[in-house]
């Protein structure tokens, strides 16, 4: 199918010339001034290929439909290449400042308008289609959000739902009674806390529908038990690195918590600098009639590597910033300097604590 284009100039003879240069391609409608020019916009936009647009115009000049497509919100649809005699950079520049494509000089060169418009109207087609399949995708994500809440939804109303998710609950509360415990006694020897401070999250219904999904295991409560181990997460910010380690062997000492698994990544960092280290521990909660154990996540860092991880965090789920890689890599050398300071207050806090002995 042929496309059309829509010439608009003044001068009959040079809208006539390109009718006769591009006939042979595209079907070829013709306006004699700016006035008719947006007429015929507002009848048959959509089924226009390219706007081929003078400049100078009595009554309603080049300028003034570019200003009126603007308005409109035209320019997503429509290419506009400019005829015109002028040779004028600022003249140039202000075309392209009101978002048209691409200049076609007088006197026409055959060859040249046809590839011009060609190239334009090619371009345009593939970015009309990249677009459509972008939203398209969009709008199959969005119905996969939506299903996802809806479904999400349901598990959060399910009453079996509702009691694992109390008895994640009590297993936080067990691993905080025990951290400070641990805090009382350590405090009591060492005459200082071993850590700053204690934060705790359950993970939300739609996050674990999110999760189980990912990992291709059907959203059931027996998945959650058994496939995810960090519904419940505790996070312990500590002063210094050889707090966290100690605090940590005292954790898992107890003889009612088993260790599933250890991840050091203050040892053994991720790629992007990230420092913690992970415990995933099976704790026992008492219900009003059972022992039941239960997974939980404890993560310990220092203060400097939390705040560098908050930020980090922020990075990682920002769809859209500015020089990423440039701010990863500065990330990355915080990290590394965050590494070195801790281990530095970490000897001075060692000279203060043998100078008081």
């Amino acid at each position: 199918m042929r496309g059309r284009i829509l010439v608009v100039d003044d001068a009959e003879v040079n809208r006539e010339l390109l009718r006769a240069i591009l006939e042979d391609e595209y079907i070829v409608d013709t306006a004699k001034d700016g006035e008719e020019a947006i007429y015929r916009l507002r009848e048959y936009r959509e089924d226009i290929s390219a706007l081929l647009l003078d400049l100078q115009m009595p009554r309603m000049d080049g300028f003034a439909v570019m200003e009126e497509i603007r308005k409109n919100g035209w320019l997503q649809k429509l290419p506009v290449l400019i005829i015109s005699g002028e040779d004028s950079v600022d003249i140039e520049n202000r075309c392209f400042d009101l978002g048209v494509l691409d200049f076609i000089h007088k006197p026409f060169e055959a060859s040249i308008v046809k590839n011009r418009i060609k190239n334009t109207v090619e371009l345009f087609a593939c970015k009309n289609q990249l677009e459509r399949e972008v939203e398209r995708q969009t709008e199959a994500l969005r119905k996969q959000s939506r299903i996802i809440q809806i479904q999400a939804g349901q598990l959060k109303e399910a009453e079996a739902f509702h009691t694992l998710m109390m008895q994640y609950r009590c297993a936080i509360m067990e691993v905080e009674t025990k951290l400070k415990v641990l805090n009382e006694a350590f405090s009591r020897q060492y005459k200082r806390n071993p850590f700053e401070s204690i934060k705790s999250r359950l993970k939300t219904s739609e996050s674990i529908y999110e999760k189980l999904t990912r990992k291709g295991y059907p959203v059931t409560l027996e998945n959650i038990e058994e496939k995810l181990s960090d519904v419940a997460g505790i996070r312990v910010i500590c002063s210094f690195p050889d707090d966290i380690y100690r605090l940590a062997e005292l954790l898992i000492r107890q003889d009612d918590i088993i260790l599933l698994k250890e991840k050091d990544y203050i040892r053994n960092p991720k790629t992007n600098g990230y420092r913690s280290l992970h415990l995933i521990i099976s704790i026992p909660i008492f219900l009003s009639n059972e022992k039941k154990y239960m997974k939980a996540e404890v993560q310990f860092r220092t203060i400097a590597m939390d705040f560098w991880a908050s930020l980090e965090h922020k990075l990682k789920y920002k769809k859209s910033v500015d020089n990423a890689e440039e701010i990863a890599a500065q990330l990355k050398a915080c990290a590394d300097s965050i590494e070195a300071l801790d281990y530095q207050m970490q000897k001075i806090r060692d000279k203060i604590d043998r100078h008081s002995d």
